[in-house]
């Protein structure tokens, strides 16, 4: 691992079987926008509505802020929770560190037509020649999750859910990753990393 400042960041959210690789190239990244629907008279959701498939009632709800983006997280908890301190997700997030909560793809993915009508993405390379698939709500321009694909377009078995959309996480339990980077104080007992945690396939890149 690499301490001290870092001119480009890119982490890796994991679990001991899943990766999802949030990263980003040297060069500004290309944006491909993506209409999942033709539709443009979307209206917010009420409170606790659901747009995505039918899942368990003891599912997380997460919400985007003018809830018309409204779904079940795929499983009652997540593999992981990062608090990352890289550049790009303080840019993703507008705010000092980004929250992401880990989950496995299937129950979310392939998006229902509901869901997938309410979302747009941007899509940008990765360092490893991959791309990440970055979702939105067409109405309120919230980030909703990534979805990170390799460099043969094979897409990650997991999706990198926005802590902050997901009611009743418990964002205290999350890793704090890319400290290195961090421009706010990191609670002395959270388990933290300068760069990317250890297994993770670039924690020894000198990014």
């Amino acid at each position: 691992m690499v301490d001290g400042p870092i001119s480009q960041k890119h982490h890796l959210t994991t679990d001991s079987h899943y990766i999802s690789h949030h990263s980003a190239t040297s060069s500004r990244p290309f944006v491909t926008s993506h209409h999942y629907s033709t539709t443009s008279n979307l209206t917010a959701h009420s409170p606790g509505s659901h747009s995505g498939p039918p899942l368990p009632l003891n599912n997380m709800d997460v919400e985007c802020q003018c809830g018309a983006v409204a779904f079940k997280t795929p499983t009652p908890e997540p593999l992981d929770i990062y608090c990352c301190h890289c550049s790009q997700c303080r840019r993703q997030s507008a705010s000092a560190f980004g929250t992401s909560a880990i989950f496995p793809a299937d129950g979310l993915f392939p998006l229902s037509d509901d869901l997938g009508s309410r979302l747009q993405s941007w899509t940008r390379p990765t360092k490893g020649g991959g791309h990440m698939d970055c979702y939105f709500c067409r109405l309120c321009g919230c980030r909703i999750f990534h979805r990170a694909h390799d460099q043969h377009g094979t897409p990650s078995r997991t999706v990198s859910i926005k802590g902050g959309l997901i009611a009743g996480l418990r964002m205290d339990r999350g890793k704090h990753i890319w400290t290195s980077s961090a421009v706010v104080r990191v609670p002395e007992e959270a388990e933290r990393w300068a760069e990317s945690p250890p297994g993770t396939p670039d924690a020894d890149d000198n990014q």
